[in-house]
């Protein structure tokens, strides 16, 4: 009957649906949520991370299915219904040379149709949109596929695999998730609206902190408050009333010579009460680290400092500058200033006038101007020393990509203010 063989028809095609929706949803499904669903206890969860192993096997077992459900549903339709619809167009009158291709022609259009748009495309939007929800309904499925065409399976992925092999892609890479493509990710969510445009740049500064040294977060030297044991009580106590931090390094004779470090505020109340020598006895000690580790390195070190400071040191054992909680935060938290202000302003011309201080590998992303992969500087100042190859005067400029660097402020032997004008293509640096 017809009824029975549009039934069988419609029973393939969506046979053929879910198994494209089976394949996309095992690709397409996220291992840490597939870990955290099968740590809730989901079995279905396990047996797709069990799939997700082997990907050659269960694919070779959908891709058997499709291709058996494809030709059954072809031979059928081209058989059976085309044969019924040749010979109800011939009971209307129409001629036989003409009946059977033109009833032909329609069975496999339709089929056709419905397959790709009922067994394509519609299960795999679903797969894809339901991903890790549709690999634990189809998982156990799968798994029993694949046990059933064992030998074929086997085959096919042996095959597959000397393929591979002959193409130079003998070696089955990891599943690793590049920098570039989390980034793509959270630009992904930021425009879907998952994620705000502030936390979208606090995510970016977090892991670009895992790609800086401790020289690019550290107060440097020349900032770097501190108190000298052989200084006069008077002179110790005006600076600790003026400091501007909540620390202080305290050294003996020289900045080298660090003895620890203190409190602000327990230090002025001591002072109140007991004077100087009551200070003393508030210094702890502070790690030292070196100036090459990396500056996500320096967090563990944080912690175990009492007064959450530590000192940056050179090979030859000179005090570079210190690192702080607060340093952290302000790599993360861009907003974070102190009160001279913001360290990059955009002019009404579209230049930007730039603290010395700004993070090089910020402004590159920001300007789109190319940086060395490896480069001994960190700062705009760094970056402007190392193109001119000297300390530059006030008014002098370089180029680099489609931008005009020009040195407005000098501070002692410090580039303290550089400005950042766009030129034309035509005057592009070298």
């Amino acid at each position: 009957m017809l009824v029975v063989e549009l039934a069988i028809v419609v029973c393939l095609i969506v046979v053929n649906g879910f198994l494209a929706m089976s394949e996309l949803a095992l690709v397409s499904a996220k291992r840490p949520l597939l870990e955290q669903m099968a740590r809730a206890g989901s079995r279905g969860a396990g047996v797709a991370l069990e799939l997700t192993r082997e990907p050659g096997r269960f694919l070779s077992a959908v891709q058997i299915g499709i291709t058996l459900v494809g030709i059954i549903a072809g031979a059928f339709s081209g058989v059976t219904i085309a044969e019924r619809a040749d010979a109800w167009l011939e009971s209307y009158g129409v001629p036989t040379r003409f009946a059977e291709p033109v009833a032909f022609a329609v069975v496999i259009v339709t089929i056709t149709y419905f397959s790709v748009v009922l067994g394509e495309l519609i299960p795999k939007q679903v797969g894809l949109r339901n991903a890790e929800r549709a690999a634990v309904i189809v998982a156990r499925p799968m798994q029993l596929l694949a046990m059933a065409a064992s030998p074929v399976v086997s085959l096919l992925d042996v095959s597959a695999r000397l393929g591979l092999r002959l193409l130079g892609q003998s070696r089955q890479q990891g599943a690793s998730v590049t920098d570039d493509e989390i980034r793509t990710m959270i630009d992904e969510a930021e425009r879907t609206g998952l994620v705000e445009p502030e936390e979208r740049s606090m995510i970016s500064r977090v892991m670009r902190l895992g790609d800086r040294s401790v020289r690019a977060i550290m107060t440097p030297r020349p900032d770097v408050e501190w108190l000298d044991l052989k200084d006069s009580e008077d002179t110790i106590r005006d600076e600790v009333r003026n400091a501007k931090h909540g620390r202080l390094l305290v050294a003996d004779g020289d900045i080298d010579e660090i003895v620890g470090a203190l409190p602000v505020r327990a230090a002025l109340v001591a002072l109140m009460d007991d004077g100087v020598s009551a200070m003393w006895a508030l210094v702890e000690k502070v790690p030292a680290v070196s100036d090459r580790l990396g500056a996500i390195d320096v967090v563990e070190q944080l912690r175990q400092s009492p007064l959450n400071m530590v000192v940056v040191v050179d090979e030859h054992g000179s005090v570079e500058g210190i690192v702080t909680e607060g340093d952290i935060l302000k790599t993360i938290v861009a907003d974070i200033e102190e009160d001279e202000g913001p360290q990059i302003v955009q002019r009404d011309d579209g230049s930007l006038l730039i603290d010395g201080s700004f993070p090089i590998d910020e402004l590159g992303e920001r300007l789109g101007i190319p940086l060395p992969s490896s480069h001994d500087y960190h700062t705009v100042a760094g970056f402007a020393l190392t193109r001119m190859r000297r300390l530059p005067k006030v008014g002098e400029s370089f180029r680099h990509g489609l931008w005009r660097f020009e040195i407005v402020d000098v501070d002692g032997q410090r580039i303290d203010k550089v400005l950042a004008a766009p030129q034309p293509a035509l005057h592009r640096g070298v």
